[in-house]
């Protein structure tokens, strides 16, 4: 059992813990959840013997082995799987004494040992885990120095998730890993056998990998059974209750204190006045709970410009002459709201750069809106942040003119208060520097906004807050991230990179979401002659209940041809109103008619792409139903 017995710890000058308790049984997995700066690294490191607490104690089981990723894996000579199989210490040790050993007894006991630690079973073992990690058998021989810092902090995760520590300890694990690494190691976690604590602010990993919620919230801990969804209710009703309580005594001492003011001064009701007052020092202070921080994003609206915003016609891009993605086919409308989806070194931050204008193109034609302003944050942009300046020197020397005033409700509309503006860029949160980057990338009013995985570092109120700024503002968005639920309050538009190929996707976020689950599961098989013969017939054989799940994608797929459709018509609706006033006609802006009548003509092409996009998921829908159909006589409950 993990014990965390009145703890206070205070760094800074600042109280992280006061007097906190917990206590985690053995094989819990855990979820340590707080906002941005509530000192959950900081209790990690409590746990790790990092820091000593001013008073209080953290227990843990006697011999009990922990483990955490503190740094990536050195740049070494060492293949990935010689790192990883390294990093259970036991295993290595008794293979190096095995071969040194040369007393019979003594190498059957390191036999025995070996076996009892599965060791012969280690590098599949580890595999597994590269595997699940997103490198492939070839990567797995590579040389460790073969791969970027990002991708050797996964070396490190899978170092120590093999070495099956009897306390892991993780600290926002899903910052450096995809949306498939991220899916692998929810399930990889909710199998774990031994105990886990998990600092994350991934809404999905934290209901699918925990079953229990550690919160940390003004130097106090509170255990919660159940995921976050769960955490989230019983919070809010506990705060409903505490402020319910802190009413009715707030009520009752009025009213105590009202008889005292009317009495006191009376002979004959002193003593009652005296026993009221008596009772009202041991009401004490009544302090009503902390209200939630307010978590604020406000981005400036762009004035409109006429769609395509942006449109790419047999577009290759890539590094040094050698395409990582070819023939791109796609447009971006002023309205839109798109995800690029794939695994890792698939291409999205490539695709990300072209579309930001910060890779040209191979071979085609990137076309933009006339006068488009573009926004790009990548998390290369945090760290190219002056550790040294302060958040409102990093705003006032971008905007030199503006008052101070200004500046500072500019910083405060991003959750940058007084309390923060003027620190040194190093000593704010990950999350605060987020919000810097996102401010700084947001100031001329972009009209596309593209952003690679913005919610690393914030907290679960932050990407809310986000995804919600996001909503009310008028531009489009290209994001990529590993968070479900981010995406699922953002987006409406799925692009998938895969293969040197960027398409429509046309399911759903779930859908992808049980793609990659089921990918990783079981590897597809061809099926021919007898086989389609078998499968046809299993169709036929499918409940009506499972025969609307296999229907379900290409009914979301039609749907959102269908919307794709009134979307576009509604441009052209309003194209066609604004080239009916006369206005666009004089004053010298005959050019802009022109421009416009040109992306009238663009509109109608692309309008004439989604009709057929539409006809082809609508006969693909209408094939399986009749497939589904064929043998069951009534084909009832099929809507």
């Amino acid at each position: 059992m993990l014990e965390i017995d009145s703890v206070t710890f205070r760094l800074g000058g600042r109280t992280i813990l006061d007097g906190a308790s917990a206590r985690i049984p053995d094989g819990h997995k855990v979820g340590l959840v707080g906002r941005n700066g509530a000192g959950k690294t900081t209790l990690l490191k409590l746990i790790r013997g990092e820091f000593s607490p001013e008073s209080g104690e953290i227990r843990t089981p006697k011999g009990a082995r922990m483990g955490w990723v503190e740094q990536e894996a050195p740049a070494s000579d060492k293949s990935l799987i010689e790192v990883v199989l390294a990093a259970d210490r036991e295993r290595a040790a008794l293979l190096a004494a095995l071969e040194r050993e040369n007393d019979p007894e003594r190498i059957g006991e390191i036999h025995d040992r070996l076996a009892t630690i599965g060791a012969h079973a280690a590098e599949a073992r580890a595999a597994a885990i590269l595997r699940g990690l997103g490198f492939s058998e070839e990567d797995q021989r590579r040389p460790c120095r073969d791969f970027s810092g990002g991708w050797r902090m996964r070396v490190a995760l899978a170092g120590v998730l093999f070495a099956e520590p009897d306390l892991l300890l993780l600290d926002e694990p899903t910052n450096y890993l995809d949306l498939e690494g991220t899916l692998w190691l929810e399930s990889y976690l909710a199998r774990y056998p031994h105990t886990v604590l998990l600092v994350s602010h991934d809404r999905d990993l934290l209901n699918r990998a925990v079953g229990h919620i550690l919160h940390l919230e003004g130097g106090r801990l509170t255990l919660y059974a159940g995921g976050y969804d769960e955490f989230e209710r019983r919070h809010a009703e506990r705060l409903r209750h505490a402020a319910a309580e802190a009413r009715r005594k707030a009520e009752m001492k009025a009213h105590l204190q009202s008889f005292v003011d009317r009495f006191r001064a009376k002979a004959t009701k002193a003593r009652q006045a005296q026993a009221r007052l008596k009772m009202i020092e041991r009401l004490g202070e009544i302090a009503p709970p902390p209200l939630p921080e307010e978590t604020r994003f406000a981005f400036p609206d762009p004035e409109p410009v006429a769609p395509p915003a942006l449109a790419l016609e047999k577009v290759s891009v890539g590094y040094d002459g050698r395409p990582v993605l070819s023939h791109i086919e796609a447009r971006i409308d002023p309205d839109d709201r798109i995800a690029l989806l794939g695994a890792n070194g698939e291409g999205k931050s490539t695709l990300a750069a072209l579309l930001a204008g910060r890779l040209a193109p191979l071979e085609g034609t990137v076309t933009r809106a006339r006068k488009l302003r573009i926004g790009h944050f990548a998390q290369h942009q945090i760290e190219m942040l002056d550790p040294a300046a302060s958040a409102f020197a990093h705003l006032a020397a971008l905007l030199p003119e503006e008052a101070e005033p200004k500046l500072r409700a500019r910083l405060a509309r991003f959750g940058l208060g007084a309390d923060v503006a003027d620190l040194p860029a190093a000593q704010l949160s990950g999350g605060q520097k987020s919000r810097l980057a996102l401010l700084l990338a947001t100031l001329d009013a972009p009209h596309l906004l593209i952003l690679d995985e913005p919610t690393n570092h914030l907290d679960i109120d932050s990407r809310r807050a986000l995804a919600e700024a996001l909503g009310r503002w008028r531009g489009a968005v290209v994001i990529i991230s590993h968070d479900l639920d981010f995406l699922a309050r953002t987006v409406d538009r799925l692009w998938l990179v895969k293969g040197g190929r960027v398409r429509e996707y046309e399911g759903d976020l779930e859908d992808y979401r049980a793609m990659l689950l089921a990918e990783r599961d079981t590897a597809p098989q061809p099926q021919t002659g007898k086989a389609e013969k078998a499968d046809a017939t299993a169709r036929r054989a499918l409940s009506p209940a499972e025969r609307r799940r296999r229907l379900a994608p290409l009914r979301q797929a039609v749907a959102k041809a269908e919307a794709r459709l009134e979307k576009l018509e509604a441009l052209k609706a309003r194209l066609d109103a604004a080239l009916a006033d006369p206005a666009l006609y004089e004053n010298g802006l005959a050019p802009r008619a022109q421009e416009w009548q040109k992306k009238r003509h663009e509109l109608e092409a692309a309008l004439a792409a989604a009709e057929e996009a539409w006809l082809e998921a609508t006969d693909r829908l209408e094939a399986e139903e009749a497939a589904l159909a064929g043998g069951i006589g009534t084909g009832a409950d099929e809507g």
